[in-house]
């Protein structure tokens, strides 16, 4: 086993301690921690696809679900080469407690496809997508299990999947599947707001902490791990505020600028080179640099297990703000909660994309379409109430807040599964 594999190993194992140290805080109910401790469902497809130059590839493609008590499963599709079983049963289970803690009808559900995109062709990546959605067939659907992006997946994807799922349903029934997917391109049917969604969600919960602490953002200093859709779009919405961006990294390398570096400056940069490696008006960093770099704000929006044992006492911020899913291991949060460091976990942080999804899956359901301002208000609303939900458990049972996060979400699948019972 890999080094990089054997970390990944322990995702899922993160996602178990996490849940049994609010299920022990609570008092959840035993026999409703029995269900909740499990995955519902794990699909497992190994697929072909058609190569540019005729040869045929084989692929492995997951979809885990998680729960769907509180409504159909929902969560994204990534494709990387560290995908696997463990990976998406974590991320699956994550997507339950953020549907929950948010207040929206959606179960936890995550899938992906294991392999590097960008050695791959555009027609390449279609006919794989394609390829992947048929081999899915019934595992996903608009009352069901509706898939999103997430890591190298983007709403050219999520077209491509509405387009292959829509031509196996029978021709009447199509227009009342559009909902199958979110995240689609706004003239496929996608919401305004979506694209930005997670990083806007992310900003809300750094205004609403910020006002906790009577903290001025106006000056204050950040550093963003990973500059794809939602590492850009925080370091967009904080440029208002007058905060100033001091460090990035991405796969690429790593750039600091103590004067500043202007967001959107690099992100047209971003969108050119395909990383911030090579920004001029910035200096080349080592990963070390960027995390013990002093700012008040740290946004990791990269992969899983970033910040941990080793890493966790180089960080020198005031909050760190989770972009990403998982980036926080156990012995990480230890070491951040000892140092002093808050943390807006990111079952609330980042959950602005599953909302904005719900919003679109609404929309087409309804056949309506909502202007950027309904859909910001809502978002905003919603983040809010989850924020001082979070706030407020924490308080109840004097711990953290990702504790206090996980206790919101458990209480609300145990109070349903009570209500309901179990069948037979």
């Amino acid at each position: 086993m890999t080094k990089e594999s054997k970390k990944k190993a322990s995702v899922y194992e993160n996602v178990t301690k996490q849940f049994n140290k609010a299920a022990d805080l609570m008092g959840l109910d035993s026999e409703i921690r029995k269900i909740l401790a499990k995955t519902t469902n794990e699909i497992i497809i190994n697929f072909p696809a058609k190569m540019n130059d005729g040869r045929i590839e084989m692929f492995t493609g997951y979809r885990v679900q998680h729960n769907n008590v509180l409504g159909p499963y929902k969560g994204g599709l990534r494709y990387h080469p560290a995908v696997n079983i463990d990976e998406v049963r974590a991320l699956a289970t994550w997507m339950t407690w953020k549907s929950a803690i948010i207040n929206i009808p959606f179960g936890g559900a995550k899938g992906g496809i294991q392999f590097d995109p960008h050695k791959y062709s555009l027609t390449e990546l279609e006919r794989i997508t394609r390829r992947f959605t048929f081999a899915l067939g019934s595992n996903i659907g608009p009352e069901y299990d509706i898939p999103a992006p997430d890591v190298n997946t983007n709403a050219q994807t999520m077209a491509w999947i509405l387009d292959t799922y829509l031509s196996t349903q029978p021709p009447h029934e199509r227009q009342r599947c559009t909902h199958v997917i979110t995240g689609k391109p706004i003239e496929a049917g996608g919401s305004l707001g979506r694209d930005k969604a997670t990083g806007q969600g992310v900003v809300f919960t750094i205004e609403e902490w910020a006002k906790d602490k009577g903290f001025n953002l106006n000056g204050a200093t950040y550093t963003v791990q990973g500059y794809g859709n939602v590492g850009s779009w925080a370091a967009h919405l904080l440029k208002p505020h007058g905060s100033k961006l001091i460090a990035v990294e991405d796969v690429t390398g790593a750039i600091a600028n103590a004067m500043g570096i202007d967001p959107d400056d690099l992100t047209a940069y971003v969108k050119k080179t395909g990383g911030v490696k090579g920004y001029t008006k910035a200096k080349p960093i080592d990963h070390k640099t960027l995390l013990s770099t002093k700012a008040d704000i740290f946004i990791p929006a990269a992969l899983e297990n970033q910040i941990i044992a080793e890493t966790a006492p180089l960080l020198n911020i005031k909050v760190v703000a989770e972009g990403a899913n998982g980036p926080t291991d156990p012995d990480g949060d230890e070491i951040l909660q000892k140092k002093g460091i808050d943390i807006i976990p990111d079952i609330l942080c980042n959950a602005g994309g599953v909302v904005v999804s719900y919003f679109e899956w609404l929309q087409n359901k309804r056949s309506e379409f909502w202007d950027l301002e309904e859909v910001d208000n809502k978002l905003h609303k919603k983040i809010v109430n989850a924020y001082e939900r979070v706030r407020e458990t924490a308080k109840e049972f004097n711990t953290d807040w990702r504790t206090g996060a996980y206790i919101v979400a458990l209480r609300r699948l145990e109070t349903v599964y009570k209500e309901r019972g179990i069948f037979p």
